[in-house]
């Protein structure tokens, strides 16, 4: 039975990623490392598709070997949350309580990313 869960939910979190690849505010890595988590739990022949992926492998061996994110993939994100940032804190003129709780939780997730080393390094 828990292989069956851990199946779905590898499934449901790669729906996600290639949800995410498409719209800017919802990351596809992170969910594509949750399904590798749930493949290798349930089916390591979907684990190794994902982690052998042409296009999302690199990002997944590289976390997997070293917690490791590649400089381009940190330039995107960070670049992608400032801009976020920008566009909530301009676009809605939130109450003062939100805007700081907003940049605390993007300054922390921008602190998580700017820590891990680099892919290859």
């Amino acid at each position: 039975m828990t292989r069956w869960v851990f199946l779905g939910l590898g499934w449901f979190f790669v729906a996600l990623g290639i949800v995410g690849a498409f719209l800017p505010l919802l990351p596809t890595t992170p969910f594509l490392l949750l399904a590798v988590a749930c493949f290798t739990r349930s089916s390591p022949k979907l684990e190794a598709w994902l982690m052998n992926h042409p296009r999302f492998g690199p990002a997944l061996q590289d976390w997997r070997r070293n917690g490791a994110i590649s400089r381009k993939a940190k330039v995107a994100a960070l670049s992608l949350m400032a801009a976020s940032y920008a566009i909530f804190l301009f676009g809605t003129s939130p109450p003062l309580w939100r805007a700081l709780l907003v940049l605390a939780i993007l300054a922390g997730s921008s602190l998580f990313i700017v820590t891990r080393p680099d892919a290859g390094a």
